[in-house]
């Protein structure tokens, strides 16, 4: 299984240092709020392709009022152990070298499977698609990591083509160029997309859990069907200069495109369920993942949980950490009271944050 052996933080958020040698075990952060518990989980999350659970800038990232730029150093062990390195100086962008050499943040995907759940995504049943988007394609990333390039190679046309609506640049052959490179990752990003649909589907069959199960689905905007293939993208953005550039923008394709769930037991959209309901079929989704990656790989991923156990009753909070247990994961979860992990007992590495001199301290 991939777990993190070492961690390292320099001027990190609140952290100005921290150490922590670990091994395989689910690892507990408790403390106040504003202690920096979150903190660490956002640094574990940038071993990670992408800007983290917080989806920070690396300039908003270093330790105030020093501001000297940051850096992560971590040590992987896997079947391959590796060490990873990632850090940014003041004004600079995020660099990472993966056993000593440079590389592009892509590689992560393919060293470590991480999947998260935080506060901040309680709503995101409610919320507007974006936020969906980026829950799927984590989801999907995780079982493909090839998808971030894909995504990538797609808005980085993208931006192009929007470039030209909005200047008013009628060139067919500058459009039909873009359009092929969109319609390419398009359909590659759809594809990827279905794929994870369906590996969560089967992970959810049958598994014995007590969180509930939902019914996945993928749509356009207001429900529109979605141009699957890369004819058929071509096709759409071609028939849709006219519209796009009256917009300036580009109305189809998968960035477009939207999450939609039902609790299958009760057939009611996630949107419509209860608030803590909304919250079991989030972690219902990560567990599935997770028992999904661990049957394709044989390795289960690394999860963050921030302040999750707060969300849950006791018989869910039980049944939770009995899964993580089961999995073998490397579980990160937070949480303001000891009290609420007490069930992990020595199935877990047990540590607290506080705030000491303007910083943090674990221990």
């Amino acid at each position: 299984m991939a777990a993190i052996e070492a961690l390292r933080l320099s001027h990190f958020r609140s952290h100005r240092h921290a150490a922590l040698d670990l091994d395989a075990r689910p690892v507990v952060l408790t403390g106040p709020n504003g202690a920096g518990k979150t903190n660490i989980l956002e640094a574990v999350s940038l071993l990670s392709p992408g800007r983290g659970l917080r989806r920070a800038a690396p300039e908003t990232i270093a330790r105030r009022p020093e501001a000297l730029g940051w850096k992560i150093a971590a040590r992987i062990a896997a079947a391959h152990p590796h060490e990873i390195e990632t850090w940014a100086e003041p004004g600079g962008p995020r660099a990472l070298r993966i056993d000593g050499k440079l590389a592009p943040q892509a590689a992560l995907g393919r060293l470590v499977r991480m999947l998260w759940l935080t506060p901040a995504m309680d709503r995101l049943w409610i919320e507007a698609a974006e936020g969906r988007r980026r829950f799927l394609d984590r989801m999907t990333l995780s079982f493909e990591p090839g998808h971030g390039e894909a995504v990538l190679a797609h808005d980085k046309a993208m931006r192009e083509r929007n470039r030209l609506l909005r200047d008013g640049i009628a060139d067919a052959a500058w459009h039909t160029a873009l359009e092929a490179q969109m319609a390419r990752a398009g359909a590659a990003i759809t594809a990827h997309r279905r794929a994870a649909l369906a590996r969560l589907a089967a992970a959810q069959e049958g598994a014995q859990t007590a969180f509930p199960a939902a019914t996945l689905g993928l749509s356009g905007p207001e429900e529109a069907p979605l141009p699957e293939t890369e004819a058929e993208l071509a096709a759409a953005l071609r028939a849709g200069r006219a519209r796009d550039m009256a917009a300036g923008r580009t109305l189809t394709g998968p960035h477009r495109a939207d999450l939609t769930a039902v609790y299958t037991e009760k057939g009611l959209p996630a949107a419509h369920c209860s608030t803590g309901e909304q919250k079991a079929l989030l972690l219902s989704l990560v567990l599935a993942n997770a028992r999904a990656l661990q049957d394709d790989t044989g390795s289960a991923p690394i999860l963050l949980l921030d302040e999750v156990a707060a969300h849950l009753d006791a018989e869910r909070r039980a049944a939770l950490f009995e899964e993580i247990v089961a999995l073998g994961a490397q579980a990160w979860l937070t949480g303001t009271d000891p009290a609420l992990f007490a069930s992990l007992g020595a199935h877990a590495r047990h540590l607290r944050v506080t705030e000491q001199a303007g910083g943090s301290r674990i221990a």
